[in-house]
């Protein structure tokens, strides 16, 4: 397989780890629908910290890595468009779709592959999640994913559809939010030459603040086994809940330390900004 074969695998199967980055604001998980006016700054942070919250919301979460490739010569932008839809199915039931689009710039991310612009391949996410937690308090949801091929440069997709599960169990103790989102993609149909098979493993830890302020901990780390290699960056970000004008919004950033990967992979620190627009009913 050729060196830049391996980089585009790398990257689209990479694009799970943004699943988690700027969940959306809930519906009240024990009672039902709650307006934004009923619930304090503090209560719609803690809400931020649920992947199967159900609000409509659009986060935007912009990814900045350097030292790319063996050569460690490439540098990427990637902004993850993340628009969250929930569906109320029932009194008992949400349907969560949650949707990452990349938008990427990329340059040398292998000797003499020049620079790049588009977007890359899309996953696609379906919650299916009880509004009540369970008797110990834990939040679930599971249900399948998606990768499109819909990547605007071959150095931007793998050209693969892809399938299969997905699910998140979390639990919220106070100001503290804990739990892990994971999912598992196969391809099963495309022109891409390389299959994709890869584990997207994300345990996270939130703590809210009286005034809203959020400080989160994760790794997004992908096993392709393909290839037997794990890709785990570790991301630390601190995020507030406000207001612009009569738009309610989350402003976050952080750094991003790139424990382990490929040789074709990032290395070192990386960084990340968030804005996510919230839109309760």
């Amino acid at each position: 397989m050729t060196f830049e074969l391996k980089t585009k695998l790398r990257a689209a199967v990479a694009i799970p780890g943004a699943v988690l980055a700027v969940p959306a604001l809930a519906q009240d998980t024990v009672t039902g629908t709650r307006g934004a006016a009923a619930m304090s700054d503090e209560e719609l942070a803690k809400k931020l910290a649920n992947p199967v919250a159900a609000l409509i919301s659009v986060p935007f979460q912009l990814n900045y890595d350097h030292d790319i490739g063996a050569a460690r010569g490439g540098d990427r932008w990637q902004l993850n468009i993340q628009p969250v839809l929930p569906v109320d199915l029932n009194p008992e039931w949400n349907l969560i779709s949650r949707t990452i689009l990349p938008v990427v710039w990329q340059d040398e991310i292998y000797p003499g592959a020049g620079s790049q612009s588009g977007i890359g391949d899309i996953v696609q996410s379906v919650f299916f999640s009880p509004k009540a937690p369970t008797a110990g308090g834990w939040i679930w949801g599971a249900g399948p994913v998606f990768l499109l091929p819909t990547g605007s440069d071959d150095l931007l997709s793998v050209k693969k559809w892809g399938a299969g599960p997905t699910g998140v169990a979390l639990k919220q103790d106070g100001p503290w939010t804990y739990g892990l989102l994971a999912n598992h993609i196969w391809s099963f149909a495309g022109s891409g030459k390389q299959d994709v098979n890869a584990t997207f493993v994300q345990p996270f830890v939130s703590y809210t603040t009286p005034t809203a302020w959020s400080f989160t901990l994760t790794t997004e780390s992908t096993y392709d086994w393909e290839h037997e290699q794990w890709a785990v960056p570790i991301n630390a970000v601190v995020s507030k809940v406000t207001k612009l004008g009569d738009q309610l919004v989350s402003f976050g950033a952080g750094v991003r330390y790139w424990a382990d990967g490929p040789e074709g992979g990032p290395h070192g620190w990386g960084l990340r900004l968030m804005v996510t627009l919230l839109f309760p009913r």
